[in-house]
């Protein structure tokens, strides 16, 4: 089953936070879009909060985080998003739905 997740990131009230946090999602994509089982690793950027984000992750299994986590690149991400954060990232797991109960 698909394992999804929705994080929400919101910046510091700062240009610089902004634009560092943009370039670090797009490189983040490109960088998990390659992680065995990710199926993709979508960014956005609100169209009139440019303070927030949202990625969705999504992964054959809720096992393939593991993956994810293991991925050198997890750490360094969270090193540099955090302190240009004004909120901890809000993390929402879900379980996609299919057409059989």
């Amino acid at each position: 089953m698909v394992h999804t997740l929705v994080v929400h990131l919101y910046t510091k009230d700062d240009a610089e936070s902004i634009a560092k946090v943009y370039a670090k999602l797009v490189e983040a994509s490109a960088v998990y879009l390659k992680d065995p089982e990710t199926l993709s690793w979508y960014v956005m950027q609100d169209h009139q909060d440019k303070r927030a984000f949202t990625i969705v992750e999504r992964y054959q299994q809720a096992s393939s985080l593991a993956i994810h986590v293991a991925n050198p690149f997890y750490k360094e991400f969270g090193a540099f998003v955090g302190p240009l954060l004004e909120k901890p990232l809000e993390i929402h797991r879900f379980e996609e739905l299919t057409a059989a109960l």
